[in-house]
């Protein structure tokens, strides 16, 4: 299973990001996928986290200003950031989680930096 992520960028306070992430290597449609974020000196979060059906939770954080989604026929899996703010500034990593197994594969990590 591989995961890339892409999208992530210097963007000015209120701004908006849409981070992509393509899976290959696993029947993407059965398992859940999402995004966590580390900023610098401290633990990785969970960000946002979508499962088969389309249900969703996120961080109270991010709440009202990020949306996740996942298109199937195309193995990825979004997350649309708006109004970002500069705590918002991290690294974001993608991931997905095997619904048999419950192995947890992981990105390569899209840095965001929100700054004016």
């Amino acid at each position: 299973v591989q995961l890339q992520a892409s999208g992530g960028g210097l963007v000015q306070p209120g701004g908006s990001l849409r981070l992509s992430c393509a899976a290959s290597g696993s029947i993407f449609s059965v398992n859940a996928v999402g995004w966590h974020r580390q900023a610098a000196g401290k633990p990785r979060e969970l960000v946002a986290h979508i499962v088969s059906g389309g249900s969703t939770t996120y961080a109270d954080s991010v709440k009202g200003r990020f949306t996740i989604s996942r298109d199937n026929a195309k193995n990825t899996v979004y997350l649309q950031m708006n109004s970002l703010k500069p705590e918002d500034t991290a690294v974001y990593y993608c991931y997905q989680r095997v619904l048999t197994t419950g192995f947890v594969y992981w990105g390569q990590g899209t840095l965001v930096t929100v700054s004016s």
